[in-house]
């Protein structure tokens, strides 16, 4: 179960990104909107099947600045009065990838339009969409997401079967990592248009995986050694 399954990549859309809130009458100097950053799935599905921690950077400024979130969600709220640049590291579970992933969110507390008044119900959100791609996975690690609906699962390549999954686990519904009910959802971008942007990225996936077959082909071809071309009319 450990062998890897060539020209095979899974994809998980995930959206990364800040929802802030202006604190209005409780607004001071040091301390006028409260926010919270975040990693979740493009489609709100839980992203713990194959995320095992995210560490969020924040300003020097704050106590204890490194903040590792163990647990889905995978987010982390604050408050302050400032714009700065944070750093996400995404680590994943041993039998997903041994790299991190390293994201960068520019938090935004002001709308882009500063003519009109801030407002205490109306937060300033800013998302960006992404897609973690995991090429060659094991026939394990295939065997658990291929029906988990965070996941982009390709047709496998002819003629290779693999045995049937076991029963889908049950997930306690209190220990749920999905972001369908999450208080901010109302917010949250609608990226879903999912379905389009799911089918171009399960598309884009089958391109990359003939690619990269015809590139291993090329190369085998280059390794093999020329047969002499007969020189004609001499």
């Amino acid at each position: 179960m450990t062998r890897r399954l060539k020209d095979v990549e899974i994809g998980f859309p995930i959206v990364y990104g800040a929802i802030s809130f202006w604190l209005g009458k409780k607004a001071s100097e040091y301390n006028s909107h409260k926010w919270t950053v975040y990693v979740r799935s493009a489609t709100n599905e839980d992203l713990s099947v194959i995320v095992k921690s995210a560490v969020f950077q924040l300003h020097p400024s704050f106590n204890n600045p490194t903040r590792v979130v163990e647990s889905a969600p995978f987010e982390l709220s604050e408050s302050g009065w400032g714009e700065f640049e944070i750093a996400i590291t995404l680590f994943f579970h041993s039998d997903v990838c041994d790299k991190q992933l390293n994201l960068y969110h520019q938090l935004k507390l002001y709308p882009e339009d500063d003519n009109g008044p801030q407002s205490t119900k109306r937060p300033v959100v800013v998302e960006t969409y992404d897609e973690i791609v995991l090429s060659e996975p094991t026939e394990a690690f295939f065997l658990r997401v291929q029906n988990h609906p965070a996941a982009i699962v390709p047709r496998l390549p002819a003629g290779l079967n693999l045995s049937p999954p076991g029963p889908v686990e049950h997930v306690n519904e209190k220990k749920r990592g999905d972001t369908k009910d999450h208080p901010l959802s109302p917010w949250f971008m609608n990226f879903s248009e999912a379905d389009e942007l799911l089918k171009l990225a399960a598309a884009r996936q089958q391109v990359q995986a003939h690619i990269a077959k015809l590139r291993r082909q090329l190369s085998m071809i280059d390794g093999l050694p020329q047969q002499s071309k007969a020189s004609s009319g001499q």
